[in-house]
């Protein structure tokens, strides 16, 4: 007899904590011929079904064949992730040793993880129809509903509108919609899912100057290729009239252009720039999107018809079947390091994505990261450089202001209130930047000495006067914010240090003539609300903007001429190695606000250490000379990126089992080949307490890449059988940004 044929194994990539994929037969009647890579199959998996990812096709399994269960049902009639994307999904599986059926969830849009046709995305559209133009409101007088909805349409953009703007005109705007279509005034079409450019013809691109000449030209010699460039330039110096350039001419030439920002905050702005000079199609990705208009922006990109796709973090897994250019903006920013489950870095997750598919990737920053600068060190990177502001703009002068033994009136000395009052006299703006949301840091208790903690971390609860609410800014809880202390009974409670809201409090009270806004999470919590601001800020419908650190990121004010960061000591002083770093990064990015139009600009930064090496050294020598002094302070401290580091977390109920755990897991390491591997712990974490949960961590850190990759291979498998794995939640964080 001859011998039977090999079964048909499937390895499915399944979204759970569990590493490897897993092994299942082909659904009943699907042809096994039919199967590719990249498919998405219904399978079963514990007591439910979830929607994998064919990793490929084998004629053996692990699991003895009769123990496998048959997939319940293939989806899709060609892959929904291409051959690039499948080789990233296992690259980055491998590199940040995550599971990988969730790395390759994490690749697909919401709708098609839930196993939905890439088709859901296309959202229904209505518009006028040339009778409904011709048509008077005032004959529907006796249907008000049908005849606002008329008059509304006829206010839109092109007579049309989608599903979600036509929910916001109330429960009743679907039946006037109805009737207005039997009439024949309005039809439904087929919208594309694109964002086209905002005008009838994008304007022409400005002049560049000599120095963004050169830096389009050398990326344009080398876009059928794989090179990194480093955009370091001033702010306002013009690197996005830079990327405008280069992404206009990679369009123009049939291919994409895939443009990450690091905030969600930058993106209405950088788009309106981008609608206003580009005629490509553009679609953008960012997590306000809803789960369709996500899917929609995904689909677009996916057949190639968006040319010009940006996205935050997330978009960097977008497909890309004509690759031309990548370009991350602002690439130093922390914003693009995921911070939990699934634990990558976009930017080096992008610039491995530029090398599969051969194309050029540029990396924009005022003040490159330094791991970006020892790429550049190294001879990996090109260095392009713009290394004066744009058309007639001039630099801001910057100075600190030394407020020992002076009274602050709610964080702001004398003076700087007397060149507040300077500045906004003469019609100019001022942004006052404090990283310091809420009322003030602390609620004491002057009698007792009581403060109001949370009681689920190690943390102080922040006081948020306007609310009258207490809350904590870690695990998000909060509680009223009572008038007599809990200890004592005493009516003694004073706020303590100042937050953004007390701040502008003061500003209020020493400026009741002029406009004030504060941008932070909590003035901006309502959709669409931080866009108006920064809109509004942009027409300088406000003389004073106080705010975090989302105000601080590349907007552009041109009516700012005094910039103030009202509290450079919380960087100074730091567990956290890379701190002198960001206080840097963010200093420069505070002072590229001021001055970026005809009138020059100032910038004051208020500390308790004018004389600090850190301060000193980037004031007087510029950011350039304070990255080289950083950089050998860590090569001399043999810190990233000098040396490279893996973190693994590990949180329980009580404060032991996470130190326990962490304790076998460092034994079993010794126990493993680790040569050139150094274990650091365990120990507790910064903030031990958080959320009701204690934390410990213990810390890999080795010169070569190479050997503490090959420990992690070998030692992550082994963590889960260890006696008090079961105990505990634990993740290992692969070049970890925050090591708190």
């Amino acid at each position: 007899m001859p011998a039977a044929a090999p079964p048909t194994i499937l390895q499915i990539a399944v979204p759970t904590p569990l590493y490897g994929s897993f092994d299942y037969l082909p659904p009943r009647a699907c042809d096994p011929a039919t199967l590719r890579a990249g498919m998405r199959l219904k399978v079963p998996f514990g007591r439910g079904q979830v929607t994998g990812v064919l990793l490929g096709v084998s004629g053996e399994s692990r699991v003895e064949v009769r123990r496998l269960r048959p997939a319940s049902q293939l989806i899709d009639t060609r892959p929904v992730i291409g051959a690039d994307l499948l080789a990233l999904g296992h690259w980055a599986a491998h590199y940040y040793h995550h599971p990988i059926g969730e790395v390759f969830s994490a690749l697909l849009p919401t709708l098609l993880r839930q196993g939905k046709s890439p088709e859901e995305g296309n959202d229904p559209h209505w518009r006028l129809t040339p009778a409904g133009r011709a048509a008077d409101a005032a004959q529907l007088s006796r249907a008000p509903r049908q005849a606002a909805l008329l008059r509304w349409l006829e206010q839109q953009p092109n007579g049309g509108t989608n599903a979600e703007q036509l929910a916001e005109q109330g429960d009743t705007a679907r039946a006037a919609l109805r009737a207005l279509l039997a009439k024949g005034w309005v039809e439904h079409y087929d919208a594309p899912p694109l964002f086209q450019h905002a005008g009838t013809e994008p304007t022409s691109s400005l002049d560049l100057n000599a120095t963004q000449s050169a830096a389009v030209n050398r990326v344009c010699a080398a876009l059928d290729q794989f090179t990194p460039f480093v955009l370091e330039g001033v702010t306002g110096s013009g690197k996005t009239e830079v990327y405008l350039e280069l992404i206009d001419r990679v369009a123009a030439a049939g291919t994409q252009a895939l443009v990450l920002v690091p905030e969600i905050g930058l993106t209405p702005q950088l788009l309106a720039r981008f609608a206003a000079r580009l005629a490509h199609p553009m679609v953008v990705l960012h997590s306000a999107l809803t789960d369709r208009q996500r899917l929609q922006a995904w689909a677009a990109a996916a057949t190639g018809e968006a040319k010009v796709i940006i996205g935050t973090r997330s978009a960097v897994f977008t497909p890309l079947p004509k690759a031309g250019l990548i370009i991350i903006d602002e690439e130093h920013d922390l914003s693009f390091k995921q911070q939990d489950g699934f634990r990558y870095h976009a930017r080096d997750v992008a610039v491995w994505r530029a090398h599969q598919l051969g194309v050029p990737i540029v990396l924009g920053s005022a003040t490159p990261s330094l791991e970006t600068l020892y790429n550049v060190e190294r001879g990996r990177y090109q260095s392009l450089h713009l290394p004066e502001r744009a058309g007639e703009a001039r630099p801001p002068r910057i100075r600190t202001m030394d407020v020992r033994h002076k009274k602050l009136n709610g964080a702001l000395s004398d003076p700087l209130l007397k060149m507040l009052a300077e500045h906004v006299a003469r019609g100019h703006q001022v942004l006052l930047f404090l990283n310091r949301r809420g009322y003030a840091p602390t609620l004491l208790c002057h009698d007792c000495g009581w403060v109001a903690r949370c009681r689920r971390c190690d943390a102080h609860l922040i006081y948020h006067q306007a609310q009258r609410r207490l809350r904590c800014h870690h695990c998000g809880g909060e509680q009223k914010a009572e008038p007599y202390c809990p200890a004592c009974s005493s009516e003694e409670l004073r706020p303590l240090g100042h937050g953004t809201e007390r701040v502008e409090e003061v500003l209020r009270a020493h400026f009741p003539d002029y406009s004030i806004a504060r941008i932070d999470r909590d003035s901006t919590r309502r959709k669409g609300s931080l866009q108006q601001l920064l809109a509004e800020a942009l027409r300088g419908e406000h003389a004073i903007l106080i705010g975090t650190q989302m105000l601080a990121k590349g907007h552009h004010l041109p009516k700012v001429t005094l910039a103030a960061i009202l509290d450079a000591d919380q960087g100074l002083f730091s567990v956290d190695f890379r701190a002198s770093e960001t206080l840097a990064q963010l200093i420069v990015q505070v002072a590229g606000r001021a001055g970026r139009a005809e009138h020059a600009g100032e910038v004051v930064i208020q500390t308790h250490h004018p004389d600090h090496p850190l301060l000193h050294t980037l004031l007087t020598q510029g950011y350039p000379r304070f990255a080289e002094a950083a950089l050998t302070e860590r090569r001399e401290a043999c810190l990233p990126p000098y040396s490279h580091m893996a973190l693994l977390r590990a949180e329980a109920a009580t404060a032991e089992l996470p130190r326990d755990f962490l304790t076998e897991a460092a034994a079993l390491a010794h126990q493993i080949e680790h040569r050139g591997v150094e274990l650091l712990g365990p120990v507790p974490a910064p903030m031990e307490r958080r959320a009701g949960r204690y934390r410990a961590q213990l810390l890999l850190q080795a010169e070569a890449r190479t050997e503490l990759h090959r420990l992690l291979d070998a030692w992550l498998p082994q963590l889960g059988s260890l006696p008090r794995a079961r105990k505990v939640r634990w993740s290992i964080d692969v070049d970890p940004m925050d090591l708190t």
